[in-house]
């Protein structure tokens, strides 16, 4: 089974989703982790200052950052290869990577 870690900039709390106005793209990156994880695709966020570790510890996500910054983040990792950086995956980039049916999001 495949292994999606995302690593993500500082944010006020793990998923990002509090404050006044909530960022669209936030809300559905969190619903599709939840989603994968309730079907047994092991997905993890690591929010920079929450898990600040979690980026030193993985040598490559350490590397890029150290490389390009803050502003390299969210880093997407499946099976432990950076797959994409600057942005979350969309939908279908997430079947690709995971090997997901394409109507695995259509409910």
């Amino acid at each position: 089974m495949k292994k999606i870690e995302i690593y993500e900039p500082s944010m006020c709390c793990p998923t990002g989703l509090c404050g006044v106005s909530v960022d669209p793209e936030l809300l559905r990156i969190s619903t599709v982790v939840d989603k994968l994880i309730k079907s047994n695709i092991s997905a993890v966020r690591y929010n920079l200052s929450s898990a600040p570790m979690e980026f030193i510890n993985n040598l490559d996500v350490n590397k890029k950052m150290g490389e390009h910054g803050v502003n390299i983040l969210p880093i997407t990792v499946v099976d432990d290869e950076i797959v994409l950086t600057g942005r979350y995956p969309s939908n279908d980039e997430l079947i690709e990577f995971l090997d997901l049916s394409p109507e695995f999001f259509m409910d």
